[in-house]
């Protein structure tokens, strides 16, 4: 029987830092509301430097300069990030000149569709600029960022959120693969109470899985979250096709896309550092009596 692999949590981890280089392209596309977008991942090119450090395993995003100059790379630098799950992400922007385009804050405030999709793992900006805050905290979609003066107190607020219950697996990229995906996600929310889920659940898994095995040439990690009313199945490979399952032209796609999108709240494909990605699907999960 295939066991579950938890993934390591240590609150006491060091710091560590590392520079990542984002040229100025089109963020990914990450759910089926936003139109479809080229997604290119960190290259060579010196053009915008963005500063990733790790605390406590809260990833902070440091930004130099002019907002409006970055905003772009920065939304890709968040995708980056939450597809590796941390406990949450911080973006900042101590060091972003003042008096900065106001549409470059627009921008910044559509970072707020990541949690809007998926609350179990908050993202925060630690900016001093008053006005700035002011403008992401009466934004709709700013309004689900976490908006702080500084880093500190923004990786404390995070910190503070209680991390989701999660398990994780790892399939290979084998015909038996959806069975084992499905018995495993079955086990995982019987455990949790949520019984109901089981059939809706699986069946969006069976999807999601079945594809990576086809794309994929190495190992398939899947995950299950569950954070407040909401649970969140994702399954990463290493493809560098950033198309959704049912988009592929090796299986017939209408029919899969409606199933899945009638069992779903949202769903989406994220980019991972390694070159792979990491395909999501949110259902409604109401908390058992």
């Amino acid at each position: 029987m295939v066991q579950p692999q938890l993934r390591p949590q240590d609150p006491s981890a060091d710091v560590h830092d590392r520079v990542v280089l984002f040229p100025t392209r089109p963020p990914a596309r990450v759910s089926r509301e936003l139109p479809a977008q080229p997604v290119s991942r960190p290259t060579d090119d010196p053009q915008v430097r963005i500063r990733t450090r790790a605390i406590c395993q809260v990833v902070v995003l440091e930004i130099a300069g002019r907002l409006s100059d970055v905003v772009q790379d920065l939304d890709l630098a968040l995708q980056l990030a939450l597809a590796e799950g941390p406990r949450g992400v911080v973006c900042d922007l101590t060091d972003v000149l003042q008096g900065d385009d106001p549409g470059a804050v627009e921008i910044l405030a559509q970072a707020g569709r990541h949690v809007r999709d998926w609350p179990g793992i908050p993202v925060a900006v630690a900016c001093p600029d008053p006005r700035v805050q002011g403008e992401l905290s009466a934004h709709p979609l700013g309004g689900h960022l976490v908006v702080t003066s500084s880093v500190l107190s923004a990786v404390s607020v995070l910190l503070a959120i209680p991390a989701v219950a999660a398990q994780w697996l790892r399939l290979a990229p084998h015909p038996t693969a959806p069975r084992a995906a499905r018995e495993f996600v079955t086990r995982t929310l019987v455990g949790w109470g949520l019984d109901a889920l089981t059939l809706s659940a699986s069946l969006v898994v069976s999807e999601l899985v079945t594809s990576s095995t086809m794309q994929a040439t190495t190992g398939i990690d899947l995950s299950v979250a569950w954070s407040m009313d909401s649970l969140r199945l994702t399954v990463r490979d290493n493809s560098p096709e950033m198309s959704l399952p049912w988009d592929s032209h090796l299986v017939p796609s209408q029919s899969r896309r409606t199933a899945v999108a009638g069992l779903t709240r949202t769903f989406g494909v994220l980019p991972a550092a390694d070159g792979g990605k990491v395909v999501w699907a949110i259902l409604n999960a109401a908390r058992p009596r």
